[in-house]
């Protein structure tokens, strides 16, 4: 199965916008770099800017405390960060945090939010994009309840191997576990029955992807549902 992000443009939401569109936009963003770790939002502070990655990608984490961290979603170069925008609200629920360093078009808050009232196939893009995001939150908080960690684990790293487009992935065991909100010792019984299978192969903090298909028949079926789901919402705006 060929990912939805496997396409040669720097962001997928933005490659499909009519000429005129698209240069509006990039008229007003300007190109940064995020660095791994580098924190873009705290839960309830004040959106400055909208993120569209380029070959970065960030993990959108629900923090409940000092010690509990849980990630729900991940943006990447089919998507942007700064969803609450298109909606008019200025503020974010989620601890947004780079996963992958790289490029990242960044455009601030008030003139994002004028673009999407002057573009009008922007604006319905954006929204089918948010439509994306809302029925991945949901299906990530079913999954997180009731598939198994290996499932989770193999869905997990698809989605990254997605981003990073490498099938090399610079993972500890630790940072698997606050991704997924489950301990260490689960994650490497998961990661340990993925190698055996020859699906992956675990070596001081580096993951390699061997058998991407054999991956995906073994990850939960959040993985597929939220590919086709993109693909169907997406191809028709």
């Amino acid at each position: 199965m060929t990912s939805i992000l496997h396409v040669p443009i720097a962001n997928q939401l933005l490659a499909e916008l009519p000429d005129v569109e698209r240069d509006a936009f990039m008229a007003e963003c300007e190109t940064v770099e995020l660095a791994f770790g580098e924190v873009l939002f705290q839960p309830t502070e004040t959106v400055t800017h909208a993120y569209f990655p380029i070959d970065s990608f960030i993990s959108l984490i629900v923090v409940t405390d000092a010690d509990n961290r849980l990630e729900v979603g991940m943006a990447g170069r089919e998507g942007m960060l700064g969803t609450s925008l298109v909606l008019g609200i200025e503020e974010t629920p989620l601890l947004a945090l780079v996963q992958g360093a790289g490029a990242a078009l960044r455009i601030n808050t008030a003139r994002f939010q004028w673009l999407l009232q002057e573009c009008p196939v922007l604006h319905q893009r954006l929204k089918g994009y948010l439509y994306v995001v809302m029925s991945q939150l949901a299906k990530t908080a079913a999954c997180n309840h009731f598939h198994q960690i290996e499932g989770r684990l193999a869905r997990w790293l698809l989605m990254t191997q997605d981003r990073a487009r490498s099938d090399q992935l610079q993972l500890t065991h630790e940072f698997l576990a606050m991704m997924l909100g489950v301990r260490r010792a689960g994650i490497t019984l998961a990661a340990i029955a993925l190698q055996t299978r020859g699906l992956i192969r675990y070596h001081r903090g580096t993951i390699e992807v061997l058998d991407r298909p054999g991956l995906i028949v073994a990850s939960c079926e959040c993985y597929t549902k939220d590919c086709a789901l993109y693909a169907k919402v997406l191809a028709v705006l």
